[in-house]
């Protein structure tokens, strides 16, 4: 059951990533799925090292760090993606 959450989880914070980036990023859903999933998992290192994995409440600056993570991944690919597609 975990992994439907990483699914689910990875779609909501690369669709998050994708909106706050300007521009159009020209990549499918399933690469911004994956592209969510590593966000997060490196966003959740950071935030560790941070020391803010877990805070009481609602974990905003995880999630925050993990919307920036996959944000540069998709800042990344994206280019690559659209290059490799032509």
């Amino acid at each position: 059951m975990s992994f439907i959450w990483a699914i689910i989880a990875g779609l909501i914070i690369g669709l998050i990533a994708k909106a706050v980036l300007p521009g159009k990023q020209d990549i499918p859903i399933w690469l911004t799925i994956v592209l969510g999933v590593l966000g997060a998992i490196i966003g959740n290192a950071v935030a560790a090292a941070l020391g803010v994995k877990d805070t009481g409440g609602i974990d905003w600056i995880r999630h925050l760090v993990q919307i920036a993570a996959a944000a540069g991944l998709i800042a990344v690919v994206a280019p690559w993606w659209s290059q490799r597609s032509r």
